[in-house]
């Protein structure tokens, strides 16, 4: 019976449905080799020889592999339809191998399929082959390239800029184009314009808008209105004259549908249309294609399979009528240079199951099905129809004249089912109707205005807009796409604020570093034409080791040359680089360096400990100025190494500081005798730019005292921990909904919450009072009480709990039950029995057993 092989154990229950009880379907549970992070992975020295490591985790899924290969002769390799299911056959092949598991005369095959049903692997199965070597070769440069940029490019940002964590070969020219962007942002300044708009009426006294398009004769340019004044003139010019319709001109138009989706505009418009990040589209897709409802989900192609085409066609023309279908299929062509990317679009395989008809539990996997559904059925339906109408109105003497534009959908066409997102909101005149309006009928003036802008920054990236920058210029695979988006988020270089990336101190720090001292391997066309050799590779037309061996012989020459740079040398280029960014020309023309503070030092950056960067003086400590990395005036909430002074209370200096966990407040400073002083976070909630002397001091004060228990005289207090504020009484915790609450909440109803608590953990950490006290243990002290638990009422002595038997009631039990119970609790818990007697008495026997074994 043959093993099959998968990647996952969901895939393997679909495709175990398919194939029956004549194959063992078993999954690998994703790659089972990687290279170890350590020196000497990939060995330079000897033609790039690469050292694998089967993971932990994956040791029990190769043993269950082998151990049902020793009982079934054949191995299929089912695994995905891509370069990184083709690794992960060759590496399970390899490690099967090396075992002595597969012998000589043991079949191997590699199936693969682009959906799973049972007509695809069933087919599938049909047609087996071998392990695509070049496109194996073209994973092992990839990882190798990999491996050789983050395990010797990131040991060198580590010792020359502290708080960098890693580099990557891809990760950080995404990175750079986040940081380019935003500097972008920081130096664009905003130019003002205006434009006028007149509400004008037919006369039959429908109204429409029309823009101001010609005014003294010429025809208007977007910065021709500069000021108020400007605008306002204008005006005047149009309320000054009678306008009359010069020319109305009606056009047909068409619009087509998108293109099916391929991995970077499925995430783009989920991204856009839910918010979804690539990571979190790409498991859902993940799910989807293994239950069997769509697709393969990393592709770089937009072609459909002939039968899909036929069966969307017939769809459209039964759930929306044959007028929707076009005369002709529409053909889509693969843009991908490599062809081993290009698998067919994503789409549902089998275009009759409509959105509501799908069984699965999760809202995401529900929501991105709808999506794939329309945009595929969408795509082989008719173009829509509509007519565009451009209506010009003037004054007689020709000097001001407006345009009023609007469209009528004639014809729904596609756009009955679907419509392409924007990544940024488009104001479009187009869109609007107009009313029936003829040339040379006159116009009436109903309102004239003029309306200021300003023009715009570029917007920051959203997931969706990277991965297609990323795209356009070549960076990165389908299969990388998202991992990278999520790689530079969690090395905190990224935040992800209302869905754009901002670049953290971290992000701006590293992308300096690199594009000054390792410019060529952030470069977005070194990285795109590396792309492109590694295609060759999968295509068989270049040879991985000599791609590897080129890349190898300049970068480890720029490793080399960093190894002398000290820190002070990298942050003088870093100030260099950055310094019109940090340090732009002030409006008097004086020194933009000079420290504002003591008029005499330099302004430069500077590294914290923490990691982030800051803008300090060159006479620290005698002058504490900082303020934050940027441009002068975005300090914002950012905080300096030696934290902001918030004032002094009893001699010693409060200030609020940043560090690794999160802002802080300080009581004083770090000494000999006080390595430590007193500090206390900032709670959730609390912004730093709100924070002052007096709510330092209420955090420094913490945990407060609220007062003796009216139980047993112990403390209460109120404090802020890992999980938000509490109220505390011996070991018990209570937390309380608001901050605020700490520093204000009385006895009362600090006492109400831990009694809330108490009951809510079944009497667990309250002082619970016994239902029966049976008096002191007699043979080893300490009380000995009969309790209400949980499971029912139990004998508790120390750390012993003895159940109760069933059907005893609490108030017949002795002393002398309690302490047999205590001691059979204790014995089957393997600790000493308490109650000496009843230990000799059960271990007597066992004394006397073995000298008559060993007599016999």
């Amino acid at each position: 019976m043959p093993v099959v092989v998968v990647e996952s154990p969901a895939k393997a229950k679909t495709i175990n449905k398919y194939l029956g009880s004549d194959f063992t379907v078993l999954a690998s549970y994703g790659h089972v080799r990687d290279l170890p992070p350590k020196d000497g992975s990939v060995d330079t020295e000897h033609e790039f020889e690469m050292k694998w490591e089967v993971a932990s985790d994956s040791k029990k899924h190769v043993k269950a592999i082998a151990d049902a290969l020793k009982e079934d002769g054949e191995l299929i390799l089912a695994t995905d339809p891509d370069r990184e299911g083709e690794a992960i056959s060759w590496h399970l092949e390899e490690t099967l191998r090396n075992r002595k598991i597969i012998k000589k005369d043991m079949p191997v095959s590699r199936v693969v399929f682009n959906a799973i049903t049972k007509a695809a692997v069933t087919e599938a199965m049909k047609n087996p082959r071998q392990v695509d070597q070049p496109l194996v070769d073209a994973y092992l440069a990839r990882r190798a390239l990999d491996y050789l940029v983050g395990f010797n490019l990131s040991p060198v940002l580590w010792r020359k800029l502290p708080g960098a964590k890693s580099a990557g070969r891809v990760q950080s020219v995404c990175l750079r184009l986040i940081v380019e962007r935003e500097m972008e942002i920081e130096a664009f300044k905003a130019r003002e314009y205006w434009s006028v708009k007149a509400l004008l009426a037919t006369p039959r006294g429908q109204e429409y808008e029309a823009r101001l398009t010609v005014l003294a004769g010429k025809k208007l340019e977007k910065y021709d209105l500069e000021n108020s004044t400007a605008a306002e003139m204008a005006v005047q010019a149009i309320t000054s004259r009678d306008l009359t319709v010069r020319s109305v001109e009606a056009k047909p138009a068409s619009r087509n549908p998108s293109a099916p989706f391929m991995t970077s505009t499925l995430q783009q418009e989920a991204s856009r249309k839910f918010g979804m990040g690539a990571r979190q589209t790409m498991s859902t897709a993940q799910r989807l294609y293994e239950a069997g409802y769509i697709t393969y989900m990393r592709t770089d192609g937009i072609d459909m399979a002939p039968e899909a085409v036929t069966d969307a066609r017939e769809t459209i023309k039964k759930r929306y009528g044959a007028e929707f279908v076009p005369s002709s299929p529409r053909i889509y062509k693969n843009k991908a240079k490599n062809a081993q990317e290009a698998h067919e679009c994503i789409r549902p395989t089998d275009m009759s199951v409509a959105p509501e008809d799908i069984k699965v539990t999760e809202a995401d996997q529900a929501k991105l099905y709808d999506l794939i559904w329309k945009r595929t059925i969408a795509s082989q339906m008719e173009a829509a129809r509509l007519e565009r109408t451009t209506v010009d109105v003037a004054s007689a003497d020709g000097q001001v004249e407006l345009r009023a534009t609007g469209q009528v959908v004639l014809f729904e066409g596609f756009l009955k089912v679907y419509e392409e997102g924007r990544d940024d909101a488009v104001v479009d005149d187009d869109d609007k109707r107009l009313p029936q309006i003829a040339q040379g009928e006159a116009a009436d003036k109903r309102r004239v205005s003029p309306e200021q802008h300003f023009t715009q920054p570029p917007p920051r990236y959203t997931e969706a807009t990277l991965v297609k920058r990323m795209e356009e210029l070549g960076i990165g695979r389908p299969s990388t796409y998202a991992s990278i988006v999520t790689t530079i988020q969690d090395r905190e270089y990224v935040r992800k604020e209302k869905n754009r990336l901002i670049p953290e101190d971290k992000g701006r720090l590293v992308t300096a570093f690199l594009t000054n001292y390792f410019r060529k391997y952030v470069g977005y066309e070194f990285t795109a034409n590396l792309e492109e050799e590694l295609d060759n590779v999968s295509a068989g037309d270049a040879n991985y080791k000599e791609v590897l061996s080129r890349f190898w012989r300049d970068f480890s020459a720029a490793i080399a040359e960093t190894a002398d740079l000290r820190i002070g040398e990298v942050l003088d280029k870093i100030n260099e680089v950055l310094e019109p960014h940090l340090f732009p020309p002030t409006p008097d023309g004086g020194d933009p360096r000079l420290c504002p503070n003591c008029g005499q030092g330099r302004l430069s950056m500077r590294t914290a400990r923490s990691g982030g960067a800051f803008i300090g003086c060159s006479n620290y400590p005698e002058c504490r100025y900082t303020r934050a990395f940027g441009p002068p005036g975005t300090e914002g909430d950012e905080v300096g190494p030696d934290g902001k002074l918030l004032g002094e209370d009893g001699g010693d200096t409060i200030t609020l500081r940043k560090g690794r966990f999160g802002p802080y407040v300080q009581r004083g400073e770090a000494t000999e005798e006080e390595p430590k002083p007193p500090r206390a976070s900032l709670p959730k909630g609390w912004a730093p730019a709100d924070i002052d002397l007096e709510k330092a001091l209420m955090l420094l004060s913490l945990p407060r005292q609220v007062g003796p228990h009216p139980d047993d005289g112990e403390m209460i207090e109120a404090g802020i921990g890992r999980y938000g504020p509490f109220v505390k009484h011996g070991k018990l915790y209570a937390n309380i909904k608001e901050v605020d609450d700490v520093f204000t909440i009385g006895m009362n109803r600090a006492v109400e919450e831990l009694a809330k608590k108490a009951a809510s953990r079944g009497g667990r950490g309250a002082t619970a009072k016994p239902l029966h006290e049976l008096g002191e243990h007699p043979q080893d002290g300490g009380a000995v009480n009969v309790m209400e638990g949980r499971y029912g009422p139990y004998v508790k002595w120390e750390k012993v709990n003895a159940t109760l038997p069933k059907g005893t009631e609490p108030g017949d039990v002795t002393m002398e039950m309690a302490v047999e119970l205590i001691a059979e609790k204790a014995a089957k818990k393997g600790k000493k029995a308490p109650a000496k007697k009843a230990a000799a008495k059960k271990a007597a026997p066992k004394k006397k057993a073995a000298p008559k074994k060993k007599a016999s």
